[in-house]
């Protein structure tokens, strides 16, 4: 049974990426956590800011009410409605700022903890500064990784978080490695949510 503790885990936009002619077609999955905090995970590209918006309104969310943005990492389709959020913290990377202040916090030795439920650790691949976000609620275990996995196919296929780009495979497969074994769910950054399977 849930409490008010509990953070409930909505997918605002499901992210993508497709190869075109001129490069590729991609956003990031956007996901909204409403419990003791406000959260907004990964704010897409500059060009969705009335889209988030109204999306976060038909979940009774004002953007100046949000507490926490955290970008798991801080490539553009991930960063870009940033601006939105005025009065919240911004954890982009393992970077911490509110306003023009930015504080120091070893995301390496260490997660970074918002509450009981919701932490941010170091999962460095794609880039050496990703993040992963963990809720903990009623369903076990979320992790909501970013670009670390790029949608479920890339566990069978490691050709699709390669060709994604990576600044340390080596790195990429031990947090993808770690997460797996720590998480029951996956929000990826390109792709749907997923439920990882234990080999027990």
């Amino acid at each position: 049974m849930s409490t008010k503790q509990d953070y409930e885990i909505t997918v605002l936009f499901t992210g993508y990426s497709t190869q075109i002619e001129q490069g590729m077609l991609a956003n990031c999955t956007c996901t909204l956590l409403k419990g003791p905090k406000l959260i907004i995970v990964d704010t897409m590209t500059a060009w969705d800011g009335d889209r988030l918006t109204e999306a976060l309104g038909k979940h009774d969310v004002n953007r100046n009410d949000i507490d926490f943005v955290i970008c798991t990492h801080g490539h553009s389709d991930h960063i870009g409605c940033n601006y939105l959020f005025r009065n919240a913290h911004h954890i982009v990377g393992n970077c911490i700022s509110h306003k023009n202040t930015y504080y120091t916090f070893n995301f390496a030795d260490n997660p970074y903890k918002i509450d009981d439920n919701v932490s941010v650790i170091a999962t460095p691949g794609h880039t050496l500064q990703d993040v992963t976000v963990l809720v903990k609620n009623v369903n076990g275990l979320t992790a909501i990784v970013g670009d670390l996995f790029e949608n479920e196919k890339d566990l069978e296929d490691e050709r699709i978080w390669k060709d994604a780009g990576s600044d340390s495979e080596e790195l990429q497969l031990k947090n993808r490695e770690k997460i797996l074994a720590i998480a029951d769910w996956i929000i990826p950054g390109h792709g749907a949510k997923f439920k990882v399977n234990k080999i027990k």
